[in-house]
């Protein structure tokens, strides 16, 4: 290991690699240190990707379902769960050999340890095996990601009790489950079990599934899980839970004044995600933390110490790769001395179950909240050729506009492929187009894609393809 280095960054998720190999390709001297072995963090190896594998596999298996309906029979699926363990495995190692060879070009030194602050500018690095040694540094990058919150109320109940780490090492494919938590990890997984045989149901605390999304967008995915599950409990607390003699798990729950219990084979808790921070020494070197938890950065990505910088996860919402990937390319830059600021006027959300729902910019739930004057452009896709002929008429475009300027200020796509088609919007956003920009671009046609132009044309009132009286 090094005794300095020019930057030393904590952390080798998408954050912290990017961050790395911006700064290497910029001429510093890099020392990346993760206290895991493989390189990627969270999202690569036990989050993002494994999990996207899967949700492709509960996708094709899903679609292959319905078209029975449609003239094409199929027997039951027989699930080889070593070899799907296996193929998940593959890709995760494809992608992070990939990466240990970018690492490697860029001559980046790639440390394997726990790393503490001692000081503002000194690292001590302890790892697996050997004795600690101390790095000094110019500079240094925190991108020490998150982790899954896991209330005291579910440790210590065995193996059966999940977290989104443990889900998705497919050990077995459970009899029944019950996913604690109605966000986007929660339904994601619980998505990839139903396809795969188990009988899922799911318990949220508050009034609605994916609470930061709107209710439209979340209206037709909930009707789908109605199908795929076997309960959604809404408005619901866990207060207790016991494994049986049988091995089973009794889960109690409240919904009001009303108590109930029911039994599972397994339960997975996906309550949330708290920023790893508590290992890092930070008042050694005077890094201030909110009471939230979070890092305090600026928009240079900069924290209250002078050379030392934090990204991703640990510097606040949203905890998101491709959000944690810019903000390690900004902070590499401003400490190569490059013009370089933390300033996106979208970041991009994306939740992979079936269907997708995905959003960027000013929601509508924000809007009216904030007092955010707006109106929308809706098409549904009812009228989309090509939803109707895959058989995904279920979803929605829907384009938030100023109504003064007619610029778009926001957007939510539910349905098949929402998190490839917001892209579009996030680039509208970005580039302050309006509605005329993107109805008077020519989106081929039969696509989903084209229902960006038909919501903005039911904005202008110009659409043909169904009618709506002209915004006045």
């Amino acid at each position: 290991m090094p005794k300095s280095t020019e930057l030393a960054i904590i952390g080798a998720g998408p954050g912290g690699y990017a961050a790395a190999f911006r700064a290497a390709d910029l001429g510093k001297k890099v020392s990346l240190i993760d206290k895991d072995i493989a390189l990627g963090g969270v999202c690569l190896n036990r989050g993002c990707i494994p999990s996207k594998a899967l949700l492709h596999i509960a996708k094709t298996m899903s679609e292959v379902n319905h078209l029975s309906d449609k003239g094409v029979e199929y027997g039951e699926p027989n699930i080889d769960i070593q070899k799907l363990k296996a193929w998940k495995q593959d890709v995760v190692t494809q992608l992070g050999s990939g990466i240990e060879q970018m690492a490697a070009a860029r001559k980046v030194d790639i440390i394997s340890g726990k790393a503490e602050f001692i000081s503002e500018q000194e690292l001590k690095i302890t790892p697996v095996k050997g004795k600690a040694e101390l790095l000094s540094f110019e500079n240094a990058i925190i991108a020490t990601g998150s982790s899954s919150i896991m209330p005291p109320l579910f440790t210590k109940k065995g193996q059966n009790v999940m977290s989104s780490r443990d889900a998705l090492d497919l050990k077995e494919i459970p009899e029944s489950v019950l996913v604690v938590g109605g966000g986007y990890i929660g339904l994601e997984l619980g998505t990839v079990y139903a396809a795969m045989g188990s009988k899922v149901s799911i318990v949220e605390m508050l009034g609605t599934l994916l609470p930061g999304a709107d209710k439209d967008l979340v209206a037709p995915l909930k009707k789908s899980l109605k199908i795929s599950f076997e309960d959604i409990f809404i408005k619901t607390e866990v207060t207790g839970i016991r494994k049986n003699k049988s091995g089973a798990l009794t889960v109690n729950m409240k919904s009001g004044d009303t108590e109930f219990r029911k039994s599972f084979s397994h339960v997975l808790v996906a309550v949330g995600r708290a920023p790893n921070t508590n290992f890092l020494g930070l008042k050694k070197a005077g890094v201030i933390v909110g009471e939230d938890g979070f890092i305090q950065t600026n928009a240079y990505c900069k924290t209250s110490a002078k050379h030392i910088f934090a990204i991703g996860d640990v510097a606040g919402q949203p905890m998101l790769a491709h959000k944690a990937t810019h903000e390690g390319k900004v902070a590499a830059e401003v400490i190569a001395g490059e013009p370089a600021v933390f300033e996106p006027r979208a970041i991009p959300a994306v939740i992979f179950t079936d269907p997708e729902i995905a959003w960027a910019g000013l929601t509508e739930t924000e809007a009216k909240e904030k007092g955010i004057k707006y109106k929308t452009g809706v098409f549904p896709w009812t009228a989309s050729g090509r939803a109707i002929a895959v058989g995904k008429p279920e979803g929605k475009t829907k384009i938030l506009f100023d109504p003064e300027t007619k610029t778009v200020l926001g957007a939510g796509i539910v349905g098949s492929n929402a998190g490839e088609l917001i892209s579009e919007i996030v680039l509208a956003i970005e580039m302050g187009a309006d509605a005329e920009d993107l109805a008077l671009s020519i989106h081929p046609h039969p696509t989903f894609s084209e229902t960006t132009a038909n919501a903005a044309e039911m904005f202008l009132g110009t659409i043909t393809d169904l009618y709506a009286p002209k915004n006045r």
